[in-house]
């Protein structure tokens, strides 16, 4: 099982791919690694923070889709509908995009530092956009 290490603005949350249960998406994105971005706030889906990425292609499709991850999960959207993203959910979510609701591959847990995780969701609302790296521990 492999180990991530997520640092999102002044937050550091330990992680793990869901590799058994989206093979194809974590292997995508771990060719993309170490992977840089910002986190800023969702704007329909609820409480969660997220990487917009325009057209970046993954080449992946639909694994282990969900609308409504649980706080600590981290679903990719591969694109189609609404541009390509990852969500990251610090509260109750109900993925969406102004097009209507979509789905996203879970493939990353946090593991450590949830207790933090409420209080990043909120920097991003009331701050704005937060530096996001995710490597391999």
């Amino acid at each position: 099982m492999s180990q991530l290490i997520i640092h999102a603005g002044d937050f550091m949350f330990h992680a793990r791919f869901e590799e058994q249960l989206a093979p194809k998406t974590c292997a995508a994105f771990r060719k993309a690694m170490p992977f840089e971005s910002q986190f800023i706030h969702v704007r329909w889906s609820g409480e969660g923070v997220w990487m917009p990425l325009g057209d970046l292609d993954f080449g992946v499709g639909y694994e282990n889709h969900t609308s409504y991850p649980a706080p600590g999960q981290m679903i990719l959207y591969p694109g189609g509908i609404s541009e390509t993203e990852i969500l990251l959910a610090y509260g109750g979510v109900h993925f969406a995009s102004k097009m209507g609701q979509l789905a996203g591959n879970h493939f990353i847990t946090l593991t450590s530092g949830l207790e933090n995780l409420y209080t990043l969701g909120r920097t991003v609302l009331y701050k704005g956009a937060q530096k996001v790296r995710i490597e391999e521990a």
